[in-house]
């Protein structure tokens, strides 16, 4: 593999100016998107020309634009056959991405899109794959299941999108992704979307990609400048001192709460509850339904904080999130710029706090060398002598919202008056 170097061409100001259908530009122009972010003016138009792609750009960047016009843009609608494949590492980012293709793509008459991730139903994948679709996003374990059984065809895929490629390979799905890429035509475009550039992408890419041009849009030094990267030193037996501390004293709308382990996020959980802080967690033992519900409460202010380690918090999208703690520091700098990346996107303000403790020090020290920027150091928690906190931190308040799960639907007979009733009965 041979990378090239950006070609000279000239780079697109605005979305007018890029050569899309004049439908595309007219949904564009609906939502509201005028100026390009620097991902976007250089990369649709390289996908736009049928180049491979290297792009190192962070969360929230606007990087599925990037390749979802594009997409749309070279899609045959009268051919009802994949045309195009999106690997995510997870269903929530598969769903997340479908969206915005469809939101795109409202205007495109017969326009099919379906997801296939696992931890749903394969039965209707099937059925719509049978129907026939223009664009598959999928998880690739459930992607190449599909190609496996033959009912995922790639002869008409002509692009291939791997989101988020970094955390895929960190996550283990490195032989899937391999054995779908190899199982492609050869003249397809495909393209990577990653956060960081390890040794394990350039090498994957080396083996599927034609002369991929690399674009690095931002890097660790660009982590989000809108961002403001905080430490607190702690001492182990402080942690969740310092969290709630951190919590009380500049309330959040909504925060994630990182931790190493499943077992942190479950104490961490039961402490922030216990204290009266509207608290969720996500951790692999929850069933997808429990996961469902517990997203459903976060995106709809029902709880202000989540816990999570990072594997189940992967491919999370959350709007306006305020603020990201690390209870914990992660062991790689790639993880830290990747849970940070939740915050101050879309040019907001956010807020990145670190509870660093004595054998985290050294970890510290490889993010800022990695950021090319130091954290900036908070003076000590006024703790009382009790060892309590200082009585001028505040309990957060309670959610705004409630979120209600019902487990019932048209099956069982149940009309949306019934729901209504339930609700306001007491109070007639």
């Amino acid at each position: 593999m041979k990378q090239s170097p950006i070609p000279e061409q000239p780079t697109a100001a605005d979305f007018p100016s890029l050569p899309l259908s004049a439908t595309l530009l007219q949904v564009v122009a609906e939502l509201g998107f005028t100026k390009l972010t620097p991902i976007q003016t250089q990369g649709i138009p390289l996908m736009l020309q049928g180049k491979d792609l290297i792009a190192q750009s962070t969360t929230g960047s606007g990087k599925t634009a990037a390749f979802s016009l594009p997409i749309l843009h070279g899609l045959n609608l009268s051919q009802r056959q994949p045309q195009a494949l999106v690997l995510c590492p997870t269903r929530e980012l598969c769903t997340q991405v479908a969206r915005e293709i469809r939101k795109l793509g409202r205007r495109e008459s017969g326009l099919q899109v379906l997801i296939a991730s696992g931890g749903q139903p394969m039965n209707p994948q099937l059925a719509a794959l049978e129907r026939g679709v223009h664009v598959v996003v999928g998880t690739p374990g459930r992607a190449l299941d599909h190609i496996t059984r033959g009912s995922l065809d790639l002869t008409g895929v002509r692009t291939i999108v791997v989101d988020e490629a970094d955390r895929m390979l960190d996550m283990g799905f490195g032989e899937e992704m391999t054995k779908i890429l190899e199982g492609a035509r050869r003249d397809r475009q495909t393209a990577f979307f990653s956060a960081t550039y390890p040794r394990s992408i350039e090498a994957m890419s080396r083996a599927h990609q034609r002369n991929p041009v690399q674009l690095t849009i931002a890097t660790f030094e660009d982590a989000a400048p809108q961002i403001r990267q905080m430490a607190y030193e702690v001492e182990d037996g402080r942690r969740l001192d310092t969290l709630l501390w951190v919590l009380r004293e500049d309330p959040p709308e909504s925060a994630i709460v990182f931790c190493n382990l499943k077992a942190t996020v479950s104490k961490v959980e039961r402490a922030l509850s216990e204290a009266g802080v509207s608290t969720a967690s996500l951790h692999g033992n929850l069933e997808q339904k429990e996961r469902d519900f517990v997203m459903a409460k976060v995106r709809n202010r029902s709880t202000r904080v989540l816990v999570a380690t990072d594997v189940a918090a992967r491919g999370l999208d959350i709007d306006d999130l305020d603020l990201v703690v690390n209870f914990e520091i992660p062991f790689q700098p790639e993880i830290y710029v990747h849970r940070i990346g939740r915050t101050g996107r879309a040019g907001k303000a956010g807020r990145a706090i670190s509870l660093v403790g004595p054998q985290d020090r050294h970890k510290a020290r490889a993010i800022e060398k990695a950021i090319k920027a130091p954290l900036e150091k908070q003076p000590p928690i006024p703790f009382d002598d009790d060892g309590g906190q200082a009585p001028r931190a505040g309990i957060p308040a309670d959610a705004t919202m409630e979120t209600l799960y019902i487990s019932g639907g048209r099956k069982d007979k149940m009309r949306p008056s019934d729901i209504l009733g339930a609700l306001t009965g007491e109070s007639g």
